[in-house]
């Protein structure tokens, strides 16, 4: 089993130890312990779910601050086409691209541009793979996840190509060092981004020993830093954009499906959409669809947590922005581009597992069934755990016990009541 790395935490001053947390987690990954949440990195996906759900602000994303810049000497800015939805009225996205300019970064990649490669790689992937159908997107790294720790038979189904931002990160790297002459490592490659998932992704890279991102900025952060320098860009505009109309699309829902230029896909989101979508995909329901494109966050991309818009305000704006934009601005050509294709295999990663093997497995959900009967069945999280199931199995993992259930916990007080009052009468 892998080490884990989540970029989600907890603020522990903030935290008041309600349950709102606990009940919203698609994968069970905190329990409220002393009065405190505690997340279990093994169960994480990284959603970002709690942070949207939490009503004293105790949970948070890890990313870096702006000043990271300044730390490398020659810095490429990689925006997420999520960013252009942030921003009312853009009828051109050179403004954001010379913006980042302006701010302090060298130049800028856009990973909109490289999305558009990664679609015309999975075309061909799509059309050279009927087995494997239906291909899921391995876009949004907190579903990668997910099919990793709970539906590991559908690993083979995910499309084995890096996402956009990973591939913008390879080709802005080059570039850069092709038109400096600098050392790959004195280059700092930063990427812009609308949700926690893709910090982990650069810290726990999937599909790659190492990512070739070297800075993760929230999107929320630098929003206020652009505005000003936005003004100044109007009317002393770069030509620096590299997409169009396929690219910026991505960064809503729908947007990667509608890339691959076919009819038979399925495009959900929401995380709870998309869990029931890969549950109907395990019992073999989508079999005649090419492609299934996942976001963990409703409308997509512009619906992470390191957003500042609402997701679907973001959304019809960049439909409105890639209007007269032409299809592509980025094309495969003749280009091999085998560096855009994993390198190491993603695998299943047990954490749910009661035992040790099969045999102990069995015996521990003999278990769990048992201690179920016990409790009430209302899915309280009184006992600081989401659900009577979740509490039966902490207990047989020897993290919780019997009397953390509160109506297990009245029962015994009672008896213990009883039994001390029969003492006393018994003694008088």
């Amino acid at each position: 089993m892998g080490k884990f790395y989540t970029s989600v935490h907890l603020k522990e001053d903030l935290c008041m130890g309600c349950i709102n947390c606990i009940k919203r987690c698609p994968t069970q990954a905190i329990r409220v312990r002393n009065g405190k949440a505690v997340i279990k990195k093994e169960y994480c996906i990284d959603c970002g779910e709690c942070i949207r759900i939490c009503p004293h602000h105790a949970k948070e994303a890890t990313y870096d601050p702006p000043e990271i810049i300044k730390s490398f000497e020659y810095t490429v800015a990689l925006p997420a086409p999520s960013l252009y939805g942030q921003f009312n009225n853009l009828e051109d996205t050179d403004i954001i691209l010379t913006a980042l300019k302006k701010i302090g970064f060298d130049d800028v990649y856009e990973v909109s541009g490289a999305a558009e490669l990664v679609s015309d790689l999975s075309r061909q992937y799509v059309a050279e793979h009927k087995e494997k159908w239906p291909i899921i997107s391995s876009a949004c790294p907190t579903v990668v996840r997910l099919i990793q720790v709970r539906f590991p038979e559908l690993i083979e189904h995910l499309l084995p190509i890096h996402a956009p931002a990973e591939l913008a990160a390879m080709l802005a790297r080059k570039k850069a060092a092709e038109e400096t002459g600098l050392p790959p490592d004195r280059i700092g490659i930063i990427f812009i981004s609308p949700c926690p998932a893709k910090v982990t992704a650069v810290k726990s890279p999937i599909g790659a020993d190492k990512s070739n991102i070297d800075a993760v900025l929230a999107m929320k952060e630098i929003y206020p830093l652009l505005l000003p320098m936005m003004k100044e860009s109007i009317d002393n505009t770069e030509e620096l954009s590299i997409s169009g109309r396929i690219g910026i699309s991505w960064g809503s829902a729908g947007g990667e499906a509608g890339g691959l230029l076919i009819d038979n896909y399925l495009a959900a989101d929401g995380i709870e959409n998309v869990i029931r979508v890969l549950e109907d995909l395990e019992d073999r329901k989508f079999e005649q669809l090419e492609f299934i494109e996942l976001n963990a966050c409703s409308a997509g991309c512009v619906g992470g947590v390191l957003t500042v818009e609402n997701p679907y305000v973001a959304k019809v704006r960049l439909k409105r922005l890639r209007k007269y934009m032409p299809v592509a601005g980025s094309h495969l050509e003749n280009r091999d581009m085998d560096e855009a294709r994993w390198s190491d295999e993603v695998r299943y990663e047990p954490v749910f597992k009661l035992g040790v093997n099969m045999n102990d497995s069995i015996r521990k959900l003999s278990q769990v069934e048992e201690l179920k009967q016990k409790f009430p069945g209302l899915d309280c999280g009184s006992c600081g755990a989401p659900s009577c199931k979740a509490l039966a199995e902490d207990i047989v993992r020897g993290v919780a016990k019997e009397e953390d259930c509160i109506h297990i916990l009245r029962d015994y007080i009672h008896k213990l009541s009883d039994e001390l009052s029969r003492i006393d009468i018994k003694k008088s």
